[in-house]
């Protein structure tokens, strides 16, 4: 099930975050969050930028949610997108289902484009965005350390059809 996150889904979204910033596979963040710093970011999140949730056996196995692009008005339907998964639910097709569901509704809200910056050896999370119908359009070249070592990121993007009239 995927619906929208609730403050009470802060200390799951919170592990889940912190096992991305441990796994150094998907943030530059070195710094552990704590489930108040979620709550928070929960609580003032715009409705304009969605924060979902996917649930399995009534656990929070995974969040996705969308970030201002920039933040000039002309950019108001770009947005950034961030997506994880709990360990031991990956490769379920729960990421295909919350990414496509983050994709509807941002539809809804008038989104024309979704964009992200994968690391360059996230090879699930690439893949990810492909079977959605993202698609790969360039590298940010040494983009940040992590651990001292530059680290590359590839661009996606993928444009909604219904929003561009």
């Amino acid at each position: 099930m995927i619906r929208p996150a609730l403050l009470l889904d802060a200390a799951a979204i919170t592990e889940i975050y912190n096992e991305g910033i441990q796994s150094r596979q998907a943030t530059f963040e070195t710094s552990l969050y704590t489930v108040e710093d979620r709550r928070k970011w929960i609580k003032n999140h715009e409705d304009h930028y969605p924060i979902l949730v996917a649930v399995k056996d009534e656990l929070v196995v995974g969040w996705a949610c969308v970030h201002p692009y920039r933040s000039r008005n002309c950019y108001r339907g770009v947005g950034e997108f961030s997506i994880y998964i709990r360990e031991g639910y990956k490769g379920m097709g729960i990421g295909k289902h919350l990414l496509n569901s983050l994709v509807n509704t941002c539809a809804e809200l008038g989104y024309w484009k979704l964009v992200s910056r994968i690391f360059d050896f996230n090879h699930a999370s690439r893949a990810l965005c492909r079977a959605c119908g993202f698609r790969e359009v360039g590298v940010y070249e040494k983009h940040g350390k992590l651990d001292g070592k530059w680290v590359d990121c590839i661009i996606v993007e993928k444009l909604i059809d219904d929003n561009l009239d």
